[in-house]
Formats: C-alpha cells, sequence, structure tokens
C-alpha cells in the first residue's frame, strides 16, 4: 500500500514566519525593496549583490534599521553554481534558510536576428540557469530542517508575454515562470510553497529610472494605472507571499503590472506607428 506524503487532513496547519532569509539583487531595486520590507527584530536577512556593493551596504543598513542581522554577499550569476554556493554559505551563517527571493536578473535589447550566442547564454545564465541553482541550494536546506519554506522568483510580465528586443528574457523568465510551477509542485509535501511575482513597469535602475517617485513626470498611457510601478509596491507582494498569511498560495504567477497585461488588443487596436517593431 502505498504510504501517503504531507499533513493529515486533520492536521492545522503552522503558521509560518519567515526568520532566515536570503534575497538575491538586493543592491537596488526590487531586490533592495524587497529585503527591507521582509527585515524584523528577530530576523536575518541575507543580502546579495553582483556589481554595486555601496548599494548592498545601504540596504544592510536599512534592515539593521528594521532591527533584523543583515549579512551581505556578493553573487556573480554568469556562474550559475555560484547561486548555489553563496546560498549554502549564507545557511551556514544563518543556521539555515527558510525564505528565498530571487531578484537578480538580466536582459537585453537586441533583436534576435542581431543577438550573438554569448549575449543570449549571458542572460539564460542568470535569469533561468542561476535561479535554478539558488532555488535547488535552498529547497535542500528547508527540506533538510523540515520546518518548512518560501521560495519567491521575481520574474516579469515577460513570463506571460513577449517583447520585441527581449528574445533571451523572456525564453528565461517563462522557463523560470514553469520552474517555479515545478517547484511548487514537489515541494509542497515539505511545507514549502513556491510562487513568482511578475512585475511590469518598475521604476528601478534596471528599466533606466531611479527609485524617484513614479507620480512625477512618469504618464503612461498604455498602462491602466497610467504609471510605472514602485519597488516598495513589488515588495509589499513578496513580503505577503512569504509571511503567514499566504500558506495556501502556492505555484502562482501574481502579476503586479498595473493592468498592464489586461490590456491585449486594446493596445494594439490603438497602435498609431510601426515604433514598436524596434527594442
Amino acid at each position: 500500500m502505498a504510504s501517503s506524503a504531507g499533513p493529515s487532513p486533520t492536521e492545522q496547519p503552522v503558521a509560518f514566519e519567515p526568520r532566515r532569509i536570503v534575497v538575491t539583487g538586493a543592491d537596488s531595486g526590487i531586490g533592495k525593496a524587497t529585503a527591507v520590507a521582509l527585515a524584523a527584530p528577530g530576523r536575518q536577512v541575507g543580502i546579495t549583490w553582483h556589481e554595486d556593493s555601496d548599494g548592498a551596504e545601504a540596504t544592510a543598513r536599512e534592515v539593521r534599521a528594521a532591527g533584523a542581522v543583515a549579512h551581505v554577499r556578493r553573487l556573480d550569476l554568469t556562474d550559475p553554481q555560484n547561486g548555489a554556493a553563496v546560498v549554502d554559505e549564507l545557511a551556514g551563517t544563518m543556521g539555515g534558510v527558510d525564505t528565498l527571493v530571487m531578484s537578480s536578473g538580466t536582459g537585453t535589447s537586441t533583436l534576435l536576428l542581431e543577438m550573438d550566442y554569448a549575449s543570449w547564454r549571458d542572460v539564460v545564465a542568470v535569469d533561468l540557469d542561476g535561479a535554478f541553482c539558488c532555488l535547488q541550494a535552498a529547497a535542500r536546506h528547508m527540506v533538510g530542517a523540515g520546518d518548512g519554506g518560501r521560495i519567491v522568483a521575481i520574474t516579469s510580465v515577460h513570463e506571460h508575454a513577449p517583447r520585441v528586443g527581449a528574445g533571451p528574457y523572456c525564453a528565461a523568465k517563462g522557463g523560470l515562470g514553469l520552474l517555479v510551477k515545478v517547484a511548487a509542485l514537489e515541494l509542497a509535501e515539505h511545507g514549502i510553497t513556491v510562487n513568482a511575482v511578475a512585475p511590469g513597469e518598475i521604476a528601478t535602475p534596471m528599466t533606466g529610472q531611479e527609485d524617484e517617485s513614479v507620480l512625477v513626470d512618469k504618464y503612461r498611457p498604455g498602462i491602466p494605472v497610467a504609471r510605472p510601478g514602485d519597488a516598495r509596491e513589488i515588495a509589499a507582494t513578496v513580503a505577503f507571499l512569504c509571511g503567514p498569511d499566504a500558506g495556501y498560495v502556492n505555484g502562482a504567477s501574481w502579476a503586479v503590472d498595473g493592468g498592464m497585461l489586461t490590456m491585449g488588443p486594446m493596445a494594439g487596436s490603438h497602435l498609431t506607428s510601426d515604433d514598436w517593431r524596434r527594442p
């Protein structure tokens, strides 16, 4: 007779509280806002950076000001297996990992016919291969500890919809979205939920903007709410998914995009030029 895995239907789920947290790409933008949103007394936050060490230290100061312990590490996902090594090292420092938010990412603005293979591989290595290595390493620590966990991948609206000039980015984010769903199925019996947050245009350095007010000189007629998002709006969604009230959210991808994806044919039927054909 096959044995059943997971809790009995009569058992009450234990409220999960994130305490040993790793946020990749936390030196700026969504990663920084997420690290700060998850910081609280009694928590430890692992902050990773690739190029901006000063930004990572600034994030660490805000995390500490919120009462959490901050640990800063460099992470270079152009070597995807570095993701596993850094997660393992942070787990050793913090006494484990129960929450992982994957915010590291890169992209291109190049048409497929003009793209070289090395550029393709650079994006896919960071956005998909590196995410897999981080997820796998963190999940192994969570399963070994037996206390459940939370994993959230920051994907993009381009997990769900294509964009001209972003071939490797769309391919990687689409793949990451399905990896999230597979992980959600496989890890649920261990009390670990896995979800994605798919931002639209967010005012961060990655979109060529600063973490400035999105209400000033940022009119976007193609987005129903008519502005870009603020990184803290994404972080608030991530914080919910990592918290005790999201235990029944698993394998989902939450679009936080001001309604961008809902435009569909509305956007197409209102275009007045061929400008969209170029990145």
